[in-house]
């Protein structure tokens, strides 16, 4: 009972985010953080051939990986292992939150 209670009021917080969401005012193609989702990272308004698209991606709290320069080995092998295990995605385009993710947290 406790469990779809907390499904409910999730799904609510969910549908106030969308509700404040105004695709319009939103530039293409440039992403920016969303403090208060719940469980995403991100948001961007993704435009390609005259279709826009909202896409939420990254996972909450998760880093994704630092800045090159003079990084540790476990994290080059880190980066790489995102990448190949979403290279399929990612190389959707814009239209996906693969490509997303890849191009602002890896």
């Amino acid at each position: 009972m406790s469990q779809n209670l907390s499904e409910v009021c999730q799904l609510e917080r969910k549908s106030d985010m969308a509700e404040r969401l105004d695709k319009s005012k939103m530039k293409c193609n440039s992403p920016k953080a969303t403090p208060s989702h719940g469980t995403k990272s991100h948001v961007v308004k993704a435009c390609e051939n005259g279709k826009e698209k909202i896409i939420r991606f990254g996972q909450k709290g998760v880093k994704g990986s630092p800045k090159k320069a003079g990084e540790s080995e476990a994290y080059a092998n880190r980066r790489k292992s995102f990448k190949a295990r979403h290279a399929k995605n990612i190389k959707k385009g814009k239209m996906s939150a693969a490509y997303w993710a890849d191009k602002v947290k890896w």
